[in-house]
């Protein structure tokens, strides 16, 4: 159903909710508010397909941009809430953004923007306060679209979302899908998919632990919009919060990363005891890969709702399992359920069962990278059916998919391949250790060492008897070549809150002054 359907049949029925402050914007509010939006967009004189982009914190003026750019047939671009000014700025470049709408709590960086994005037409931030100062350049977005119509536009046509992939191995990537020419109202054929994969209903309740400008979190909260649903919305993850709001909002759904669940099994005993889970009908994750202790655990602790999907935001192919299917495949992320999946090796020859190579799909490549069609055609094979996003792993004699890492962070030492994930799977189990990431390192020798950057729970000091500790650790568990050499010890390891981690960070400070082929 059409928000605007629902707004005028359940006008103060809570749409968003904040976790933290509480805060509740309903229906009727949210139709209003995205319709003023849209006003300005078409009073700008915007029309369909051109580009808007949004930095902010988890913020519900964030969910009425994205409502108002999807009535006006409008791509935009939602960014990463944590990045530097400079990139901030390259990504509101490459997407050609006309508008752009911020917030105070990102101020600090906005200010920056104007200078370094020319070609922006107009600047907006929410949340400055009556009286306060904004940075040159933008207008108060409240007083702009406050005497503006509550009523729909005349022309309202369907937009969508053109997000930017992470950037943990080089420059975002804009994603471009085609746009129907469609009403917002008109059914989506995506939804009955999307529906049956993750469990959606009518009416659910769904809380969003992650930010709200990834793909996955972007994509259920607005599908609980067109479901009637009511989304709580946390503006940073807090386990022991999350568990809370699980039952004071009774919860239906969730979409999770496995840090997250790491963050959950690691808080005491009588607080994961004394949790109310009753409501949860599923708990959907991705993002990231998780180990296979971690997942046992919180199927043991949730039950059998645990439902796993692996698929990048080119939506090039998704596969799927329940926690069935993956208690009788520990450590898949699924079978095919969008695209015809292939793994293939670096000649473009299938794998036998059981080898890793690179994972393609076949049936489901209708994106582009925008204004990157070098990009778009490295995705592709050469006769463009098929395109990957550059992720290794292999299928058992069943058809599931296990990942083995992203091609881009294997190491190579001493000419051996080897995949970190299967070591950083391994250390997170590690009582001592909260997050960890494994790396390749200069070796004069072999080219590259295998190095752990480990962040230790609360309470462990770093040093060099818990480095050995990891290590023998490691060595208990796995072959030699696949053990770190050394640990080192950071306070937070820089993983985004989508789980992803953007080990570029970390590899770029080993390899400074150094050359490699690794990118």
């Amino acid at each position: 159903m059409y928000a605007a359907e629902h707004a005028r049949q359940h006008p103060d029925q809570p749409l968003f909710v904040m976790g933290e402050s509480g805060l509740v914007v309903t229906y009727g509010e949210y139709e209003a508010r995205a319709n003023r939006l849209a006003h300005l967009f078409r009073d700008h004189g915007l029309r369909r397909t051109d580009h808007v982009a949004f930095l902010m914190e988890n913020n519900v003026r964030l969910l009425e941009a994205e409502g108002a750019a999807e009535r006006t047939g409008l791509y935009y671009t939602c960014i990463n809430s944590y990045l530097s000014p400079d990139e901030v700025a390259y990504i509101v470049n490459d997407c050609h953004a006309r508008v752009f709408v911020t917030s105070a709590a990102k101020r600090e960086v906005a200010a920056q923007l104007p200078a370094r994005c020319p070609d922006v037409e107009r600047w907006l931030i929410v949340d400055v306060p009556d009286g306060e100062p904004v940075p040159e350049g933008y207008e108060r977005y409240e007083d702009v679209v406050g005497a503006l119509p509550g009523e729909p536009v005349d022309d309202e046509q369907l937009g969508a979302a053109m997000l930017y992939s992470s950037g943990t191995t080089g420059q975002p990537k804009g994603i471009l899908r085609p746009l129907p020419d469609a009403h917002p109202a008109d059914p989506m054929p995506v939804m009955a998919f999307v529906k049956a994969m993750y469990r959606f209903r009518e009416g659910m309740s769904y809380l969003s632990p992650a930010p709200l400008y990834h793909s996955a979190p972007q994509a259920s909260v607005s599908i609980t919009v067109r479901l009637g649903g009511t989304a709580v919305i946390m503006e940073h993850f807090d386990p022991e919060r999350f568990l809370s709001l699980l039952a004071e909002h009774r919860i239906t759904h969730v979409q999770m990363v496995p840090t997250m669940f790491s963050r959950l099994l690691k808080l005491p005993a009588e607080v994961r005891d004394a949790a109310d889970l009753s409501s949860l009908e599923a708990v959907i994750h991705a993002a990231a890969p998780c180990p296979v202790p971690v997942k046992e655990q919180m199927i043991g602790w949730f039950g059998p709702i645990i439902i796993e999907y692996y698929g990048a935001t080119e939506a090039n192919g998704f596969t799927f399992c329940d926690s069935e299917e993956w208690l009788a495949h520990k450590g898949t992320v699924g079978k095919t359920v969008l695209g015809e999946l292939h793994i293939l090796d670096d000649d473009g020859n299938e794998c036998p069962v059981g080898t890793p190579g690179t994972v393609w799909f076949k049936g489901a490549t209708n994106f582009e990278y925008f204004n990157a069609p070098e990009k778009t055609q490295e995705s592709r094979d050469e006769s463009g059916s098929m395109s990957t996003v550059g992720d290794v792993g292999f299928i058992d004699d069943d058809g599931f998919l296990y990942l083995t890492d992203r091609k881009s962070y294997m190491i190579i030492s001493g000419g051996v391949n080897i995949y970190p994930q299967e070591t950083e799977n391994l250390l997170i189990t590690h009582p001592k250790v909260m997050d960890a990431a494994v790396l390749g390192v200069p070796n004069e020798d072999l080219g590259e060492e295998v190095k752990a950057v480990v962040q230790l729970v609360d309470g462990v000091e770093p040093g060099p008897e818990v480095a050995r500790e990891l290590i023998a650790f490691c060595q208990d568990h796995l072959a030699r070549f696949k053990c770190p050499r050394s640990v080192d010890f950071e306070a937070e390891l820089p993983r985004l809150p989508t789980g992803k981690l953007y080990k570029r960070f970390l590899r770029d400070r080993y390899w400074a002054g150094h050359t490699t082929s690794i990118v």
